[in-house]
């Protein structure tokens, strides 16, 4: 057996130590605020064919009845198969929120695991935040561990997710840093997600958010149980390291363990689409309006971008649905430039209708840009240099995109992207999602975090 000094094992007892007294209040607060992005986001996931087929799943193999509350049906189940539509639904529109170091999407993996179960077990709104503090916390570290190699071939929320989760929820159940390092060793082995999907516009993707948060659910609960895991799940011979990077660094997962905060670090979505067009998308709308250019008057845009660009929004060539087309650095930057925004609204109605995106579609190329790419992932810089129809040459740089802690959403922003979210697909009306709103801002002083929205 290892000794008990081996890196995961350090961040168990970490985790299992932790209390909300330890935490920062500004990160108790922006816990908040991207429980409350998060909340909305699975609310936007309403009727998209991939979490209506996951309901239909579900229902087939489910309870008809249960504790836990599904956001998109407002019907109950139970906590894994809440936890796997509400997962499911919360990555749908690509407005959940993106920790940049770690590549990882921690919200539709942690919140989903963490609601469910706690709505099983009474816990209060105070526990549900420190779970998911200690959530992020974990699953940060471990995707920063697991390196860049990593996340070319494997879509790290489906993967590291699954351990994000399996800490969270064992943080909420109690669990000592053995429990969570059995827990962790369940949900790595079972730990899944494949970038492949891409080049089909296949469903996958919230395939992976769907298990990697009811797969950390279950491992956490098993833990409980006395079902046991690997310890050495991530650095072990063996191990997620051994098997899925080439720069896997053990001294991430104990880095600034109680004085950084990683939570705090996480960005929220201005653009409805793959970040990793957001900060291209920043520079070109900024040169748009700084030379009070139309779209008609550029002929070509160049993107330099980081190797991760590359690696996820290559292969989307010829988007022939609104998801896969989030993932078209062509079709993002042409609905900014002719729409002047690439939103929920912009994708539906013109991401494939409108010709006019096809057309400037084809005029945007990425270029791999060593700066931009030895910056990434701690910093996700945007460039773009356009030549114009009258035989211009003109560039802009943005090294901080909108929604990174350092041009982050205010509260008011947040909850005007709520109320949008909930109003797209009919999801919740204004009135609901005001009333979310207000429980969210008191969350740690809530008794319970049960009905969220009324039935229907």
């Amino acid at each position: 057996m290892p000794n008990q000094t081996y890196p995961t094992r350090q961040l168990c007892t970490f985790l299992a130590g932790l209390t909300l007294a330890d935490v920062p209040a500004p990160v108790v607060e922006r816990t908040k605020d991207l429980y409350l992005d998060w909340m909305a986001s699975a609310i936007a996931g309403k009727d998209a064919p991939a979490v209506r087929r996951l309901q239909e799943f579900a229902a087939a193999m489910g309870p008809a009845t249960g504790d836990a509350e599904v956001l998109v049906d407002r019907r109950r189940t139970s906590p894994y198969f809440a936890a796997l539509i509400n997962g499911a639904s919360s990555h749908v529109v690509e407005q959940d929120d993106v920790h940049n170091g770690s590549v990882l999407h921690p919200a539709a993996v942690v919140f989903p695991a963490v609601l469910a179960a706690a709505q099983a077990e009474g816990k209060t709104g105070a526990e549900v935040l420190l779970a998911s503090i200690a959530g992020y916390e974990a699953g940060i570290r471990i995707g920063e561990f697991m390196g860049r190699s990593h996340y070319r071939v494997f879509h790290t929320t489906g993967t590291v997710g699954t351990l994000a989760a399996a800490a969270a929820v064992a943080k909420l159940y109690g669990l000592d840093a053995e429990g969570i390092n059995q827990a962790l060793g369940s949900a790595g082995t079972q730990a899944a997600g494949l970038w492949e999907f891409l080049r089909d516009a296949a469903d996958s993707k919230q395939l992976h958010t769907a298990k990697a948060a009811a797969d950390g659910l279950q491992s956490a609960w098993l833990a409980r149980a006395g079902f046991t895991g690997a310890k050495q799940i991530l650095e072990g011979p063996q191990g997620m390291a051994a098997g899925m990077s080439t720069d896997a660094n053990p001294a991430a997962l104990t880095d600034g363990l109680g004085t950084r905060w990683a939570t705090a670090e996480t960005s929220f979505k201005f653009f409805a689409s793959c970040r990793h067009t957001h900060p291209a998308a920043d520079a070109l709308k900024a040169l748009m309006q700084r030379e009070d250019l139309r779209a008609e008057q550029i002929e070509a845009v160049t993107t330099h971008v980081h190797q991760g660009a590359i690696d996820v929004l290559g292969p989307v060539v010829n988007p022939s649905t609104i998801h896969q087309a989030k993932f078209s650095m062509g079709t993002v930057l042409a609905l900014v430039a002719v729409h002047a925004h690439a939103g929920l609204g912009e994708f539906e109605q013109h991401a494939l209708q409108d010709a006019r995106i096809a057309a400037f579609r084809d005029k945007v190329t990425m270029e791999l840009d060593d700066e931009i790419n030895a910056a990434y992932p701690r910093q996700w810089i945007g460039r773009v240099t356009v030549r114009t129809t009258d035989g211009r040459t003109l560039g802009a740089r943005v090294d901080v995109p909108k929604g990174d802690p350092d041009n982050t959403l205010s509260r008011p922003e947040l909850e005007a992207k709520a109320i949008q979210l909930g109003a797209f697909r009919h999801g919740a009306s204004e009135a609901e999602m005001r009333a979310i709103i207000a429980r969210v801002w008191a969350l740690d002083r809530a008794p319970h975090v049960n009905n969220w929205l009324p039935a229907q």
